[in-house]
């Protein structure tokens, strides 16, 4: 068993006093799951590495106590944190200024125009709709995309083959591009 699951364990049993013994653990991959986020934005982002870390992990620690089996379940929920909060700022965002013409790149060979004055709120919005037709798809983009994780180490998150994982992220990434092309097309 991890240090992480160990001290994860000791916060649900109501041990508040190991959260900064956790963190310290936890602190270089949740700062390489923000980097690889913040890599994703436009380069006049806002928030910061540090910030989304911070905001991630409280929402994390500070609530309810939740079961996580693993140092690897812990990151992966921490990705949803910070796509969620990544995706509340854009929309906050969004509300102040209207743009229009941005490019969305899901990986090296593939960039597409979108019509969404923040590119994160029209991939969000597509793996919403992706969730509805095949969730692994959506979980897949959502560790690879949003969360910067390797092939291997998704597969190990979702527990299935390497092999599985590289099929899913390319028809998923065709989907979404799909997806995408039509939503922009369809735009008034």
């Amino acid at each position: 068993m991890s240090e992480v699951t160990l001290l994860l364990e000791e916060i649900a049993r109501g041990n508040r006093d190991v959260e900064g013994k956790l963190l310290e653990v936890v602190y270089p991959e949740l700062h390489r799951l923000a980097s690889a986020f913040m890599r994703r934005e436009r380069p006049d982002h806002t928030l910061r590495p540090t910030a989304l870390i911070n905001e991630a992990y409280l929402r994390l620690v500070g609530r309810q106590p939740r079961t996580i089996e693993s140092r690897l379940h812990f990151l992966n929920i921490a990705a949803q944190i910070m796509r969620r909060i990544l995706i509340d700022h854009a929309r906050g965002a969004q509300a102040r200024k209207r743009a229009a013409g941005n490019r969305l790149e899901l990986d090296e060979s593939m960039a597409i125009s979108v019509d969404d004055p923040d590119p994160i709120l029209a991939i969000d919005q597509a793996i919403t709709r992706l969730t509805a037709v095949d969730t692994r798809l959506a979980q897949v983009v959502e560790l690879r995309y949003f969360g910067g994780f390797s092939v291997d180490e998704t597969a190990e998150i979702l527990k299935m083959s390497p092999k599985t994982v590289k099929r899913d992220w390319a028809l998923a990434r065709a989907w979404l591009e799909d997806e995408l092309r039509t939503a922009a097309t369809d735009a008034p």
